[in-house]
């Protein structure tokens, strides 16, 4: 048995510096930018505490601009399976994710737990 959820949706931008990015989508989302993130340093730019039920992400990215989903999981390998027999393809093994591709073309990482590595009481349970 492992869990997973939708934890994060990720604005992938096409920048070398996301400072301009990180005003306007904090301004949008009425989120502040993470402190701790330096946009014009960081290839990740938090929005909002992260302990929103929705994390939003800012991520610096050499690809054209897009957003995509990050399912997490405490069990990387068997979530990625669960999601290769609904129809999904591995496409990348980045570090200790994957990114994934939908039937549909819509790209997607599966990722381990991001709230202080544990999954939330509502994560979803598959056997």
């Amino acid at each position: 048995m492992h869990k997973s959820k939708l934890v994060a949706a990720v604005i992938d931008c096409q920048t070398d510096d996301l400072t301009s990015v990180t005003q306007f989508w904090s301004a949008a989302l009425g989120r502040d930018a993470d402190p701790s993130d330096d946009p014009a340093t960081a290839k990740y730019v938090r929005v909002g505490s992260g302990k929103e039920e929705l994390i939003v992400l800012l991520q610096k990215v050499p690809h054209a601009s897009r957003v995509h989903l990050d399912i997490e999981t405490d069990n990387i390998e068997a979530e990625v399976a669960r999601l290769e027999a609904l129809g999904a393809k591995r496409l990348e093994k980045v570090k200790t994710w994957w990114v994934m591709e939908a039937p549909t073309g819509h790209r997607f990482c599966v990722v381990r737990p991001q709230r202080d590595g544990v999954m939330p009481g509502d994560a979803n349970q598959w056997v």
